[in-house]
């Protein structure tokens, strides 16, 4: 499953990240993940203390490849709205969901502070970057003035999260299409808002 040259640490983290996906935290167990992993027991705790260690060193690589993801696409040229297009529109596994989003409707992840941090950190600066960009366009006369950057963030941030949502639960990806589609329309230049 994985390659000979992925450590055993490596190899550890990649399977808690896939099966905290898939299973919740809950469902994660460390037979799971060692079986996952093709690793023994002894391996496990070698590189971690227990489950909740490398719980969280697979939810902080999972948000930094997320913030990685997202800089990748919000950084290239282009005006404010096309960076925000091209954030909305990009290419994502819709009906898995987002695998930060999908840990805030974990229980046993929102009750740990410490499983918590990284998933509030990740969503805090992903608006805090899509303000900024949104803020550029309203500063280049791009956006209305009226526009508030931090509000409009948190609504671009809300459709994706709500569109993983709503595709999941139709079985398909037209509805987190349709919320794309909308908001867009919505700050497309020149519209009014």
């Amino acid at each position: 499953m994985y390659s000979d040259r992925m450590s055993t640490q490596d190899r550890l983290i990649e399977s808690t990240r896939e099966l905290l996906w898939e299973r919740g935290y809950v469902g994660t167990s460390p037979k799971a993940i060692q079986q996952h992993a093709g690793a023994g027991q002894g391996s496990m705790y070698h590189h971690f203390k227990g489950k909740p260690d490398l719980a969280l060193a697979a939810i902080r690589r999972t948000a930094d490849e997320m913030r990685a993801t997202a800089e990748g696409v919000l950084s290239t040229p282009g005006s404010a709205y096309a960076r925000i297009e091209a954030y909305l529109r990009r290419e994502r596994d819709v009906l898995r969901g987002c695998p930060v989003g999908r840990l805030t409707m974990d229980p046993d992840v929102i009750a740990s502070e410490e499983l918590r941090a990284p998933v509030d950190e990740t969503l805090d600066w992903l608006r805090a970057r899509l303000a900024g960009i949104v803020e550029e366009g309203r500063e280049q006369g791009e956006f209305a003035p009226s526009l508030d950057a931090e509000a409009i963030a948190a609504t671009i941030v809300a459709t994706v999260q709500g569109g993983y949502v709503l595709a999941r639960a139709s079985g398909s990806p037209a509805a987190f299409d349709a919320g794309v589609r909308g908001l867009l329309s919505l700050l497309a230049p020149g519209s009014t808002g």
